[in-house]
């Protein structure tokens, strides 16, 4: 088979690497790619966002399976153009990426099916949604423009006056454009968050193991938030109790839900959950894998990614088993200096070369590219550190001990991925 990744992450890494062990995969591509992706992928010089150029590219290349990274050619209807083509894409279609694309359709989703979440209203009018603001007692709430925003769209207030400066920015100063003209304003909820990934193939289901994001930028969760500074899976949060609500209660009403909106959910469905006193509750959904939840659950995860993806274009997920590795598995991710504000391109990266043939261990490229025969800085996450072994311990001992090799100027990374875990497992 020719198989072909979109995007250039440290997610679409994650998963090229695990796409590449497949005794299936003739010849594997990635578009854009990065330095590290070229190790085990033919990278071609098309953006993720050109779904036009990757369907043509498909075609012409005779592509038998197209995997989907990010969100953005989802929602752009990536997968509607390829299975026009006649390709096989592993995602979901524009409409059901809707589940990401539009925070309204998934809240109002939610209503529906009753599903549990943060209670909530919508507005597209900046009038109406300041005096909801002002409605509301304890006064703290969470603002999200309802479009995609790159991860930065979801906004705490802790007052109705901090609410509405901030309505003002997304609805009347468009800081992201359309994507902020509607908001979603909802209660602020309390408890430990874990994020879990389904497989889906329309109706039926697989999990993949929970696991833990990180998502502020310094140790003790402070700082502004990023794109995610580490992982690590499985999440003792999610015990099995919990993931069986988890089941019953979020992920078989989302499928349900979808099927009678008539847009079956294919694909992987990211479900960011909140554990509260009440039981747990979605936060958010995602139409796709998620960075850097992705590096550290895939090394988990056992047999052919190929078939896996296959069975879940073509409905036969229901006969297909996912199994899971024992043991535990770590991701931190070492970010440019300055992240996750303005930081510096282009700086040569040193000790890569130290960090080949460590046993359980993996370095997922996500801001890198080639600079004549040097590797460089490319973005403000630049690699994805993981580290897997038979217990918590080791998977930590082998993460960190890998991204202390890796150098250069303003690196840094947090010293307490998983504190939270080692909390859960001395209770156990």
């Amino acid at each position: 088979m020719k198989v072909l990744v979109v995007g250039g992450g440290g997610r679409e890494h994650a998963m090229a690497w695990k796409l590449s062990q497949s005794r299936e995969v003739d010849k594997l591509y990635a578009a854009p790619g990065n330095a590290g992706i070229a190790s085990v992928a033919t990278c071609v010089d098309i953006n993720a966002d050109d779904v036009t150029g990757l369907a043509k590219f498909a075609v012409s290349e005779g592509i038998d399976l197209v995997a989907v990274g990010p969100e953005v050619p989802l929602c752009m209807g990536i997968v509607d153009l390829l299975e026009e083509a006649g390709i096989p894409a592993f995602g979901p279609t524009a409409a059901a990426s809707m589940i990401e694309g539009s925070k309204v359709f998934s809240k109002r989703l939610m209503r529906k099916c009753g599903i549990p979440t943060a209670a909530f209203e919508d507005f597209d009018d900046f009038d109406r949604a300041v005096a909801y603001t002002r409605s509301l007692l304890g006064g703290t709430m969470w603002i999200k423009a309802s479009g995609l925003a790159a991860g930065k769209g979801a906004i705490f207030a802790s007052d109705p006056d901090e609410a509405e400066k901030i309505l003002r920015t997304l609805m009347v100063e468009e800081i992201f454009g359309e994507s902020g003209r509607s908001v979603v304003i909802e209660e602020h909820l309390e408890g430990e968050e874990t994020t879990i990934f389904a497989l889906c193939d329309g109706s039926t289901y697989r999990l993949l193991v929970p696991s833990q994001d990180h998502k502020r930028v310094y140790d003790g969760d402070s700082g502004p938030n990023t794109g995610g500074m580490g992982a690590y899976a499985p999440a003792p949060l999610a015990a099995p109790a919990l993931l069986e609500r988890v089941e019953k209660e979020l992920i078989q009403p989302t499928i349900d839900g979808m099927a009678s909106e008539g847009v079956p959910y294919r694909g992987l469905l990211y479900i960011g959950v909140i554990v509260t006193t009440q039981g747990p509750k979605v936060l958010e959904y995602n139409c796709r894998f998620g960075d850097p939840e992705t590096q550290a659950v895939l090394p988990l995860m056992e047999g052919d990614l190929v078939e896996i993806m296959m069975a879940c274009i073509g409905g036969r997920l229901s006969g297909t088993l996912v199994k899971t590795a024992d043991g535990f598995a770590m991701c931190v991710v070492i970010a440019s200096g300055g992240y996750p504000g303005s930081y510096r391109k282009g700086l040569k990266i040193t000790g890569l070369d130290d960090t080949t043939g460590i046993e359980g261990v993996e370095v997922f490229h996500a801001g890198t590219r080639f600079d004549g025969g040097d590797v460089v800085t490319s973005g403000g996450r630049v690699f994805g550190v993981t580290g897997w072994g038979a217990d918590f311990d080791e998977a930590r001992a082998r993460a960190y001990g890998a991204a202390e090799k890796i150098h250069f100027e303003g690196a840094f990374y947090r010293t307490d991925i998983g504190a939270k875990a080692l909390r859960h497992l001395a209770h156990r």
